[in-house]
């Protein structure tokens, strides 16, 4: 399968660990791989370039003939990277579809991500039943415990064959995919029949080709509440700054739904937007003359929003990220000082919810969402799918190869509609990149 581009045609075929050839145990609704959902994505999902581009990936769902003997196969769920809505329901979800309708020999829990296959860790898997995940949706985070740091491939591959393990399923967000397609070659490499399917999880809504992680919509729900808090406080006095910093590293998809959402932001700052803090289009001057003429503002910010005017912290995370400077705490000491340099009387009140957002259950639609990804993943693992993730583009879930889904991080697109919508909610019109780029001003895609 390729997709249409200007360019090369990008493939987006599925590795498959041999042919099927057993019946399926499930009695209705299976079809064959010759079912195809044809999306229009932008040429940048693939890499360079710009424009149209139709592309055919498979369609996700249970096949009429699977590869394992279902009723000896034992599977395991591994949950990676930072907490997320709707992790749990994952597991739950796998576990449930595993177990009732493919009828598993069993379901490991890998406890504490990828540290929980190297035995020096001492992380022992649990076995995971629909007795002990039965209501494991109702609560935060996941039961599974997670990690963030890299792995050896070769050592998760050699746990894989000692515990005999014949599919694993690996939940996390950008860096996580990348290590389980690591995972995936090494086991390639070695001809073992073992099948890696992601499920792509990011509170930061970052994933290549992945239009909406789940908890994200959860995320919003939550970051609104703290925005509207912020509001309340900010027209509570004279002069109030409410300052709220959500989650969003490389991508401001949070800060500029939440925006959406609750009209109430007046600006809201994201790592693709660069802002100048002074000069005829800086934040502070802007924001001078909205407390003149309205008495009250609402800043939001993504945490990696502004970073170019941080020092450089020169550190790195487990996970190899650079630690971001607190673009908080470099707002709030800018606009005091701005403000009593003036004489100007000026409260600001600062919230950051980042760990209530992604530590809470996840809501109706994001457990719908979660329900499906474990069903399809399930599915996509009986039949000797390998190398991909499950993942919803616009109304069908389809599998995308490992490659295309890793290839780079998804960030929001400033020339696009939907960023117009964000800055007409705001209003921060005069707060914009120093650039003479026309489609800044006037986005047409």
């Amino acid at each position: 399968m390729e997709a249409a581009c200007a360019k090369a045609p990008v493939d987006t075929a599925i590795p498959v660990l041999g042919p099927a050839k057993i019946p399926s145990p499930l009695p209705y609704c299976r079809f064959d791989d010759d079912a195809r959902a044809r999306i229009e994505l932008d040429a940048r999902e693939f890499g360079e370039g710009s424009g149209p581009c139709l592309a055919e990936f498979e369609a996700a769902g249970p096949r009429s003939r699977i590869y394992y003997d279902s009723s000896k196969v034992k599977a395991a769920i591994v949950t990676c990277g930072g907490l997320c809505p709707g992790l749990n329901d994952v597991i739950r979800a796998i576990v449930m579809e595993a177990h009732h309708n493919y009828h598993a020999a069993g379901v490991l829990g890998i406890r504490f991500g990828l540290q929980g296959f190297i035995e020096s860790y001492g992380h022992a898997p649990v076995e995971l039943t629909p007795e002990n995940v039965s209501d494991i949706h109702q609560f935060g985070g996941t039961v599974l415990g997670s990690s963030r740091g890299p792995q050896k491939p070769e050592d998760i591959a050699d746990a894989l064959e000692r515990l005999n393990v014949a599919m694993l399923f690996v939940i996390g967000g950008d860096g996580t995919m990348k290590a389980a397609r690591r995972i995936q070659e090494e086991i390639a490499r070695r001809g073992s029949k073992i099948s890696i399917i992601g499920v792509p999880k990011t509170i930061d809504n970052d994933i290549n080709l992945v239009p909406q992680s789940f908890g994200f919509d959860t995320a919003v729900e939550k970051a609104t509440e703290a925005i509207r808090c912020a509001h309340t406080e900010a027209i509570g006095v004279l002069n109030g700054v409410g300052l709220v910093k959500v989650m969003g590293r490389e991508s401001g998809f949070i800060a500029a739904q939440a925006t959406l959402a609750l009209k109430e932001v007046n600006y809201v700052l994201v790592p693709e937007y660069p802002f100048a803090l002074t000069g005829p289009r800086g934040l502070l001057p802007s924001l001078e003359e909205r407390l003149r003429g309205r008495g009250h503002a609402v800043i939001v910010a993504a945490e990696g929003a502004g970073q170019d005017l941080l020092p450089d912290t020169g550190l790195r995370d487990a996970s190899g990220n650079p630690v971001l400077g607190d673009i908080a705490e470099f707002l709030a000491c800018e606009i005091e000082a701005y403000f009593r340099e003036r004489a100007m009387p000026m409260t600001l009140k600062f919230i950051d919810p980042s760990y209530i957002v992604r530590s809470v259950p996840a809501n109706a639609n994001d457990r719908v969402y979660c329900g499906f990804l474990g069903q399809n993943a399930v599915h996509a693992a009986m039949a000797g799918k390998t190398g991909m993730v499950v993942s919803r583009l616009g109304s069908r879930y389809v599998h995308l190869p490992l490659d295309l889904v890793t290839l780079r991080r998804k960030k929001l697109n400033i020339a696009s509609d939907y960023w117009r919508s964000v800055i007409e909610s705001t209003g921060q019109h005069a707060v914009t990149p120093f650039t003479d780029d026309p489609a800044i001003f006037c986005p047409t895609a």
